[in-house]
């Protein structure tokens, strides 16, 4: 056997992308490329590693596994060469984060010092839905996760950084009069603005009409935490929101919180990965940076929520 690291690389992203073409592109090289160093590591072997059908390229069984032994010595390679920069105090490779949508208010304030300390370090963060993110998990495509609510059914640890507070919010034209808290009739006369299905706002908001006995009058749902915004700055009805995106809103009295009985409810932004996943090097020291600075981020980033 005498195939090159470059040949299984170019396999790899072969595998993913089912195409010649669009591996090389991605790869930034010439389809013929591609092709020569697909045919040079096939001739290695007896078994086909792929087969054309029509004009698609399909993945043979064998040609799957031999992917699966690539990613394993691809990612050995890597970690070799970030323990030789780190060694020489040189903290080089990806740090890749999952974010679900309303994180977005959160994360950059707890990267910014570890980027800043290591510029070796390539950030890819993906912000989406908790739909997508506990799919990156799963398929352990990434280092971490930012959620609220973590998933229930994959063994996770876990770190926390802050409290997540949600609170019943109006339009500044929409605050009642009376200043006692709302009682639970309130909710059923006024139209309420939802997140999409699967969202961990959406949760805690369903979470609570239903521990209120309350059958809620949804006007709308949208699928981001800026369009719930909006709609409720142009008085579209009320929703349960978290505190940490409204902070400008608030302050220019766009958006009013509400008292309401049982509210604020309280949940913890967490950075969770899966149990027992080996870190690569840049994982590691980025774990060991928040929690030794997650405090002092908190305190100057965000102290402004524990007025609330």
């Amino acid at each position: 056997m005498n195939f090159t690291l470059h040949q299984l690389v170019v396999f790899l992203k072969i595998t993913q992308t089912k195409s010649i073409t669009k591996a090389a592109e991605e790869l930034h090289l010439t389809q013929p490329a591609v092709s020569i160093q697909l045919k040079n590591l096939q001739d290695q072997f007896d078994i086909p590693l792929t087969e054309v059908i029509g004009r698609q390229l399909y993945v043979t069984e064998f040609g799957r596994e031999i992917a699966v032994a690539a990613q394993k010595i691809i990612d050995e390679v890597s970690t070799i060469n970030y323990k030789t920069l780190a060694y020489k105090g040189i903290l080089s490779g990806k740090l890749k984060i999952s974010v679900v949508s309303t994180g977005k208010y959160v994360i950059p304030y707890f990267l910014s010092d570890f980027m800043k300390m290591n510029s070796g370090i390539e950030l890819v963060m993906d912000v989406t839905n908790k739909t997508k993110v506990v799919k990156s998990l799963k398929n352990n495509e990434v280092d971490f996760a930012l959620v609220s609510i973590p998933p229930d059914d994959l063994a996770l640890e876990s770190e926390v950084l802050m409290a997540n507070k949600l609170f019943l919010v109006g339009n500044k034209e929409t605050l009642p009069i009376d200043t006692k808290p709302v009682q639970s009739d309130f909710f059923a006369k006024v139209p309420l603005i939802f997140r999409e299905d699967g969202s961990a706002t959406k949760t805690s908001m369903e979470k609570y009409l239903q521990q209120n006995g309350i059958v809620s009058n949804m006007r709308l749902q949208l699928t981001s935490n800026e369009a719930v915004k909006q709609a409720v700055v142009a008085g579209l009805g009320y929703s349960i929101m978290p505190l940490i995106g409204l902070k400008n809103e608030l302050e220019k009295n766009d958006i009013v919180i509400i008292p309401a009985e049982g509210l604020p409810m309280i949940t913890n932004w967490r950075l969770i990965w899966l149990k027992g996943k080996a870190m690569s090097p840049v994982a590691a020291a980025y774990l060991e940076f928040i929690r030794a600075t997650k405090e002092s981020i908190r305190l100057n980033s965000f102290s402004w929520i524990d007025a609330y």
